[in-house]
């Protein structure tokens, strides 16, 4: 498995971009009256990594014409070193399309975090490959890395067949392909049989498969480790099972990995991270982290991965850069991890906190 050197593109995601609002300081929704926003998705949460250390990446997506969401969401974008592309959609009627809402509490000490999301009318649920040349993309311009999760796969029929369709053209073009799984249930219901068909399509495309012991299981139907009862700690080898029962049934994946979280409370977490590749496994083991905001923080590992595997890292190095991109995602109110250079991902996994001058 090698990276294209001659790509234009080090990493593309397809995505329904949105907003997300959340109560200032870790107020819970339904009391609060003021709000801070931010221009969100899982996909570009990933992306947001490589983007900041200077890797060019590319977001395909939809937008409603005219709209200022869709201006401020174009405009995110850009100040995160983000390419995109893709159509501009008319709104119709005020019933009509629509940027996503995703209405978000940080939580506080015992009181968990609570998510709600306001999809109804989505625009990114219209994507499909019509609306992209993807010869000239995958073929003309060449991607290193094309990221697909489980929230655009998803999200409708229309980008389900979207997201299979592009793994089997990146794929055909010598794109590396990678999937976060991402199960949502909301998502998932009364589609169980299409979405798993769906996405055992494209997994059997990726090289690079993510997700934690629950995405494994629902989306995919591979058997994980047994909830409840032990500590994830004594659970290790049920992981590395199931990896690899992953890889027998996925025998074109070469990365596999999987976020390991332990939480104490909704700002104190322990944080892992398991990762094989090609036989090898390395363990980030379980270490304390302070949550500022727990959303994103898989995505941020997931970037850290994937930056790894573009540089032409080993597996140690993957992981244990994915964990710290992954704790730096969670040092922010954004849902993103934005590093400022490779050394501060690097501090951070070494616990080297201190001040820099």
């Amino acid at each position: 498995m090698s990276v294209r050197e001659d790509a234009k593109w080090s990493l593309v995601v397809p995505t329904s971009m949105g907003v997300r609002i959340t109560p200032e300081n870790r107020a819970p929704v339904h009391t609060a009256d003021r709000f801070f926003l931010q221009a969100t998705s899982a996909e570009t949460n990933v992306a947001s990594v490589l983007s900041h250390l200077g890797e060019p990446t590319l977001v395909l997506t939809a937008f409603v014409k005219g709209s200022p969401i869709s201006a401020l969401i174009k405009s995110d974008l850009r100040s995160r070193n983000m390419s995109y592309e893709g159509p501009d959609l008319d709104q119709g009627d005020a019933w009509g399309l629509r940027h996503q809402f995703n209405i978000a509490d940080s939580g506080f000490g015992g009181r968990a975090p609570r998510v709600w999301n306001d999809r109804s009318g989505e625009v990114g649920r219209e994507l499909s490959v019509d609306q992209f040349d993807l010869d000239r993309l995958f073929g003309e311009e060449g991607v290193k890395v094309l990221h697909l999760s489980g929230l655009i796969g998803a999200l409708s029929p229309s980008t389900s067949k979207f997201c299979v369709e592009l793994a089997k053209a990146a794929r055909q073009h010598g794109t590396l392909v990678a999937m976060d799984l991402n199960y949502r249930a909301t998502f998932w219901k009364g589609r169980e049989e299409e979405l798993s068909a769906a996405f055992d399509e494209i997994a059997k495309n990726c090289d690079i498969l993510y997700g934690n012991e629950e995405d494994f299981q629902l989306c995919l139907g591979i058997e994980g480790p047994e909830a409840g009862g032990d500590s994830i700690d004594e659970k290790i080898e049920e992981f590395k099972k199931m990896i690899g029962r992953i890889k027998e049934r996925y025998p074109d994946a070469h990365w596999i990995g999987t976020s390991l979280r332990e939480v104490k409370s909704a700002n104190a977490h322990e944080w892992g991270i398991l990762l094989w590749n090609d036989g090898e496994f390395y363990l980030a083991p379980l270490r304390h982290i302070d949550v500022m905001d727990r959303i994103g923080g898989g995505d941020g590992s997931v970037g850290g991965v994937l930056y790894g595997i573009i540089k032409g890292w080993n597996v140690e190095q993957c992981a244990q850069f994915g964990w710290a991109t992954g704790a730096l995602a969670a040092t922010s109110l954004y849902d993103y991890g934005a590093p400022a250079d490779e050394k501060q991902v690097w501090d951070l996994w070494k616990g080297n906190a201190r001040v820099q001058r």
